[in-house]
């Protein structure tokens, strides 16, 4: 069985990114979000395997929402997207409870490889 992943990103062009690379490598795209109070509502209707989450967002950023997914599911899978020099906040994502994070713009390769290993 494919591997349901949500997609949440403000920008819709890297929201078409993240899912052009996960479908061309099997992955299912059960939904996306724009920002993080959409994910947590996806999030809780649609119960995916993972979700890919952008840390900068307009209404509740990518950190608040990693934190309010992992108190419904305190097993879920979140690996949080940043563009360069966004270190601090990586940091912040992981100790929140991030499994893994990818630097924009994505490489196709360290999606996959962060995804594979996040999955198991």
């Amino acid at each position: 069985m494919a591997n349901r992943i949500l997609i949440v990103d403000d920008a819709a062009f890297m929201r078409m990114m993240i899912r052009d690379i996960l479908t061309k490598n099997g992955y299912e795209v059960v939904g996306e979000a724009q920002d993080g109070s959409q994910a947590v509502e996806k999030f809780k209707e649609l119960k995916p395997d993972l979700v890919t989450m952008d840390i900068t967002m307009p209404e509740m950023d990518g950190i608040t929402a990693l934190k309010e997914i992992k108190q419904l599911d305190a097993s879920a899978k979140v690996i949080m997207c940043s563009a360069m020099g966004q270190q601090a906040m990586v940091i912040d994502a992981i100790q929140a409870g991030a499994k893994d994070f990818i630097v924009k713009p994505f490489q196709s390769d360290r999606v996959i490889e962060a995804i594979k290993k996040t999955l198991g």
